[in-house]
């Protein structure tokens, strides 16, 4: 018989107290303790992949099948590495530091650096939830509930799932609501069913038919610039130094980061299918919402409420993700205490950072002709500016060896991922320019 000591000190018994002896589990053989190990750890990987095919995911995911039909599911596939790569970073790093990226920044890089990490990080965040409550103000319209209902109901239901002092307690709620995106798979089938044209389309780099226009350029930087977000970095490593995972932990803590590449990637895949089925009936669509109510009228009712729902679970998933990540980095920065293990009593400046950044961009909906079209416009801006700074300080903690000892980066690994920074450069700087100069860029 083995004993198997959980990650979590105590947690749950006593508010993330170090003093209480770890919780045992008795388990009979290897494999009963490898797979309590990995359920354990599983969690942030998923969490993290799952919770950025976000509304305006959707909206692009879904947008691309019904332009170009299947044939851009070849670049699903080859992000599949990247989206994985990337967060590999983050939780050997979460792993090694025990400690939160913000943090990290200003400790390695200085205040300057610290400071201007976050400021685009808590701005670009706003501005995006922002857009993940216009996307269920529209969803939930199209379903006959009024905004002034729907936006702080949900509001609400966000600020409670993450006040009850238990993060595992938010977690396995959140990990549900990711394996609700498996309906997504369900929908393909309806609409699209899997061929031999699929699996060529997925293997083969094709430029859609009309050519390199300015229009697909955009297209396929959104699709990238989807995969990996800012904020991603920031919520994941919050996430493996609040489960307190180790070394020992790390090839679960890959595994589940590789299993949530592997899962956004195959739902991604099948909303681009489902715009599919838009593309072959040439059937014109504005937006997702407009798009489940065309879909509607070729499968059903049944199916458009399900396609609406999904925007609204996709929003929600976003908004707990990206006001965590807020708030983590904020008190990681503030010396506060950070900890979903805490009550709010114990901390009252990670959870007024949350319910702030909740209740401003729900508020901020509600307002009649808020200016949401600019708001989306700044978020891709932003963001682009935004994403390869933070990947390279993400680069060159990695190649901290004072930090990771034996866990730093390879060569192999620093060949790959600055292959990896330069291309996210790249189209980062071509996204920046196409918002802010489109004369640059000749429409065909």
């Amino acid at each position: 018989m083995a004993q198997l000591k959980t990650p979590f000190t105590a947690l749950e018994g006593n508010k993330g107290a170090t003093s209480v002896p770890p919780n045992v589990i008795t388990v009979g053989s290897r494999w009963q303790r490898d797979v309590l190990t990995f359920l354990m750890v599983f969690g942030p990987g998923l969490i993290v992949m799952v919770a950025d095919n976000d509304a305006g995911a959707v909206s692009t995911y879904t947008q691309a099948g019904a332009q170009y039909g299947t044939h851009l599911l070849w670049l699903l596939l080859l992000l599949l590495p990247v989206t994985y790569f990337i967060q590999e970073m983050v939780a050997r790093l979460g792993i090694a530091t025990g400690q939160g990226h913000a943090a990290m920044i200003y400790r390695r890089f200085g205040k300057w650096w610290g400071r201007f990490s976050l400021v685009d990080l808590l701005l670009v965040n706003f501005l995006t939830l922002v857009t993940e409550f216009a996307a269920i103000s529209l969803a939930l319209s199209q379903l006959g509930i009024s905004p002034f209902i729907a936006v702080p109901t949900a509001a609400a239901g966000l600020i409670l799932l993450v006040i009850t002092g238990s993060y595992l307690r938010w977690e396995r709620i959140t990990v549900a609501l990711c394996f609700l995106d498996l309906t997504w798979v369900a929908l393909a089938l309806v609409f699209h069913p899997m061929g031999p044209q699929v699996a060529r389309d997925a293997l083969t780099p094709q430029v859609p038919p009309g050519g390199m226009t300015a229009s697909l350029v955009f297209l396929v930087i959104g699709i990238v610039g989807t995969t990996i977000a800012p904020w991603q970095l920031f919520f994941q490593q919050s996430c493996v130094a609040e489960k307190r995972l180790r070394f020992s932990d790390l090839k679960w803590a890959r595994l589940d980061t590789f299993i949530g590449a592997c899962f956004t990637i195959v739902a991604a895949s099948c909303m681009m299918l489902v715009g599919d089925a838009l593309y072959s009936r040439h059937l014109p669509f504005t937006d997702p919402a407009q798009m489940a109510t065309v879909l509607g009228i070729i499968a059903g009712p049944i199916a458009r409420a399900v396609i609406l729902l999904l925007m609204v679970n996709a929003a929600v998933l976003g908004t707990t993700a990206i006001s965590l990540s807020s708030a983590w980095a904020y008190g990681e920065v503030k010396g506060w205490p950070h900890s979903l293990q805490k009550s709010v009593r114990e901390a009252p400046g990670f959870y007024a950072v949350y319910i702030l950044c909740i209740c401003t961009a729900a508020g901020l909906v509600l307002i009649p002709r808020a200016p949401l079209q600019l708001i989306i416009v700044g978020v891709q801006v932003l963001a682009g500016v935004m994403l390869p700074s933070a990947i390279i300080f993400l680069q060159l903690l990695l190649n901290d060896r004072e930090l990771l000892g034996k866990y730093v980066n390879t060569r192999w690994n620093n060949v790959v991922n600055w292959t990896i920074i330069i291309a996210l450069f790249a189209l980062s700087l071509i996204l920046a320019a196409q918002v802010v100069a489109p004369e640059l860029f000749p429409a065909s």
